[in-house]
C-alpha cells in the first residue's frame, strides 16, 4: 500500500485493527489478568521484605551472630588455700589447653605431626586417633605448660590454637593431700577442703562477646558481658610444721611395723581446732596418674573400728558422775575373769583387787565390766552418743561418718560389758580425739573446726569439772611408768592419755587381725594439745596399743608442744620405761 493510500484509509476512518498483521486474536481481560497478578506479587515481595526488615530484624541479627559471634569463657582465680600461718598449701597457676580443628592440623607435614605429638607427651598414633574426628574443635591436650605451649606455637601448624585455664599446684604434695584435697581438669573440687569449700575457693567466672574468623581466630572483641570474680582464700587451722611431724612419724611407725595403715589427728585442746590430721597410704596430689582408693580414704574421719579400751575413760566418768564409784573404790578383778551369760571376758594380767584408779591404770576389762554392769544401759547411752559417738561430726569435711552405737533398749547384760570397753561400738579417730577434749578441759565439749579461729568455742557441758580432773589424773597413771603406755611418756611434759587394742571384724566374725591406737594430751597441767594415733594391722610381732602406737604419741606430742613455745611442766628429762611395759586387755 503506497502512502497516499493509508492516509486516505485513515481519513476514511478505518481503524489499524482491521489490519490483518496487528488485528488482536487474545481477549482483552487476559491483559487486565496478568497485569493484576503482577501487581500482587509486587505486593508479596514488599510485604515480604517489610517483614524481614521491620519485623524480623531480631531474629535474622542473632542468626547472623551465631554464624561468627562466640561467647568466651573468662576463668575466674581460684582462691588459695593456706595453713594458719599463712603457708600456701595449695594455689592456681596459669597454664593452657591446646585445641586444633582436625582437618586443617592433618594437612600439615608428618614431621611436625610428630613434633607436636612430642611436644604433648603422646604417641603419634595416639594423636592421630584424636585428630580423627568429624567434629570441627578437639582438644589435644588440657592444662599444658606454658612453655610447652610456645614450643607448640612455634611449629606454626594451621588450626592449632589454645584456651586459658588454670591448674591447681600442692607445694606440700603427700603431707597435706588427705587435708587440702585435689580439683578436677576443669578445677573443681574433688577431694579434701577443695571439694568441701567449691563455691567459696571457684568464684564467678566471666564472659565476652567476640568475633571469630572460620580458624577460630579473634578478629574483634565486641564487649565485656560478665567481669570475672575471683575466689576467696582459705584459711586452714593446720600447722604445717605440726603436720609434717605427725606426718613423718606416723609414716615411720607404719613402715617400722609393716602395718597395713595408719591415721593420726592433733587437735588444739584451747580452741577445737585440727592441727594436724594425716593418713597412710596416701598419694601425691601434684601426680595422680595412679591413684588407688586405699590412696584417697581419709581414715581419720571416715573409717570407724572398735576403740578397746579407750573408751573405758568415759565408762569411769560416768559412774563417777553417778556417785556409784569414787577413784578409791575397790573391785575385785579376780581370778580375771569375768562370766556373763553364757560369755566370759578376761583380763591381760589377773591383778586381784584395785582401786577404780588403778582399774584404769592397768586397763582391767573385769573392773571396767563390773562397774558398767551397776549403771542403767540408757545412761551409757546417753554419755556415748553425748560426747559424739554415733554422731555424724560437724566439721563441714566430706565423707565424715558416724561410726555406730546401737539402741540401748537392745543391749543385753554382755553387750552392756563390752561395750563399756570398747568392743560391739564403732568410732572413727576424729570422733576419738574430739570425746578426749572432756578430760583435756574441764568437762565441756567443745566444736571441731579445719579452719583458723579466733573467736573462743562455746562448749556443751558432758560432765563436771571435778570428774573431768578426777578421770584426768588416772589418764596420767595410765600413761605413766606403772600403765600400761609408759612409751607415752614425754620428757619435761607430764602427759595422760589411754591405749587402747582391738580385734577387727570381718565378714562378721572377729578374726587375729588388731587396730593399736592411743588417744592422749598434754600437758596435763594446762592440756593444749590431744593426740590420737591409730595403726591398722601391725605384723611384727607386736601389736598392743602401747607398744605401737605410744611411741607416735610420744614422739609427735614431744616436738608438737616445743613448736608451739609451750612451757614445760615437768622436772622429769629421763623417762622410765619397764622391761616388761603391762598390756592393756583386749
Amino acid at each position: 500500500m503506497t502512502r497516499s493510500t493509508s492516509r486516505t484509509a485513515a481519513s476514511k476512518g478505518v481503524p489499524f485493527v482491521s489490519s490483518p498483521v496487528l488485528a488482536t486474536k487474545l481477549p482483552a481481560w487476559r491483559s487486565r489478568v496478568v497485569l493484576f497478578l503482577m501487581f500482587i506479587a509486587f505486593l508479596t515481595l514488599a510485604g515480604r521484605a517489610l517483614w524481614l526488615q521491620g519485623m524480623s530484624t531480631d531474629f535474622l541479627q542473632k542468626q547472623g551472630a551465631s554464624r561468627y559471634t562466640r561467647t568466651l569463657e573468662l576463668p575466674a582465680t581460684r582462691g588459695k588455700i593456706t595453713d594458719r600461718n599463712g603457708q600456701v598449701l595449695a594455689s592456681s597457676i596459669p597454664v593452657k589447653a591446646v585445641w586444633a580443628i582436625p582437618d586443617d592440623v592433618l594437612e600439615a607435614p608428618k614431621e611436625k605431626i610428630r613434633q607436636l605429638a612430642d611436644l604433648l607427651d603422646m604417641s603419634e598414633r595416639d594423636l592421630r586417633r584424636k585428630l580423627d574426628s568429624d567434629r570441627n574443635f578437639v582438644y589435644l591436650k588440657r592444662q599444658v605448660d606454658l612453655d610447652t605451649v610456645d614450643k607448640i606455637l612455634k611449629l606454626g601448624i594451621s588450626g592449632i590454637d589454645t584456651r586459658k585455664e588454670y591448674k591447681r599446684y600442692y607445694p606440700e604434695g603427700e603431707v597435706m593431700a588427705h587435708i587440702v584435697g585435689f580439683t578436677n581438669v576443669e578445677d573443681k573440687g574433688q577431694e579434701g577442703m577443695e571439694l568441701a569449700f567449691q563455691k567459696t575457693l571457684a568464684g564467678v567466672t566471666g564472659s565476652r562477646r567476640v568475633i571469630k574468623d572460620r580458624l577460630g581466630r579473634i578478629v574483634e572483641d565486641i564487649e565485656a558481658v560478665r567481669e570475672p570474680h575471683d575466689g576467696k582464700d582459705l584459711a586452714l587451722s593446720i600447722d604445717s610444721k605440726i603436720q609434717y611431724i605427725a606426718f613423718s612419724q606416723l609414716k615411720e611407725a607404719v613402715e617400722k611395723n609393716k602395718a597395713k595403715a595408719g591415721g593420726i589427728v592433733v587437735l588444739d585442746a584451747k580452741t577445737g581446732e585440727v592441727l594436724a590430721l594425716a593418713n597412710l597410704p596416701t598419694y601425691n596430689p601434684n601426680n595422680r596418674s595412679v591413684l588407688t582408693g586405699a590412696q584417697l580414704r581419709n581414715r581419720v574421719l571416715t573409717d570407724t573400728y572398735e576403740p578397746g579400751s579407750t573408751m573405758k575413760p568415759f565408762t569411769i566418768a560416768l559412774a563417777l558422775e553417778h556417785k556409784i564409784i569414787t577413784p578409791n573404790t575397790m573391785i575385785q578383778t579376780a581370778p580375771g575373769k569375768l562370766t556373763i551369760g553364757t560369755a566370759t571376758i578376761g583380763d591381760a594380767h589377773a591383778e586381784g583387787l584395785l582401786s577404780v584408779s588403778q582399774i584404769i591404770e592397768k586397763s582391767s576389762n573385769v573392773g571396767t565390766a563390773k562397774i558398767a554392769l551397776q549403771m542403767q544401759p540408757h545412761d551409757m547411752w546417753d554419755m556415748f552418743t553425748g560426747v559424739g559417738f554415733g554422731q555424724q561430726p560437724k566439721i563441714g569435711f566430706p565423707g565424715a561418718v558416724a561410726g555406730r552405737v546401737r539402741p540401748y533398749k537392745s543391749w543385753r547384760p554382755i553387750e552392756q560389758a563390752t561395750m563399756s570397753y570398747g568392743h560391739g561400738i564403732s568410732v572413727s579417730l576424729l570422733q576419738m580425739a574430739h570425746a578426749y577434749t572432756i578430760f583435756a578441759r574441764d568437762g565441756d565439749l567443745i566444736p571441731l573446726t579445719l579452719q583458723r579461729s579466733t573467736d573462743q568455742p562455746i562448749g556443751q557441758r558432758i560432765v563436771s569439772e571435778k570428774t573431768a580432773h578426777l578421770v584426768r589424773d588416772m589418764l596420767e597413771m595410765a600413761a605413766g611408768p606403772n600403765g600400761t603406755a609408759p612409751q607415752a611418756q614425754v620428757p619435761g611434759y607430764r602427759v595422760a592419755g589411754k591405749t587402747g587394742t582391738a580385734y577387727k571384724i570381718e565378714h562378721g566374725k572377729y578374726v587375729k587381725k588388731y587396730v593399736a591406737s592411743f588417744v592422749g594430751f598434754a600437758p596435763v597441767s594446762d592440756p593444749r594439745i590431744i593426740v590420737a594415733v591409730m595403726i591398722d594391722e601391725p605384723s611384727v610381732g607386736q601389736h598392743y596399743g602401747g607398744q605401737v602406737a605410744g611411741p607416735i604419741f610420744s614422739a609427735v606430742t614431744a616436738n608438737a608442744l616445743r613448736a608451739l613455745n609451750v612451757a614445760p611442766d615437768s622436772s622429769v628429762t629421763n623417762v622410765i620405761i619397764p622391761t616388761e611395759p603391762l598390756r592393756e586387755s583386749l
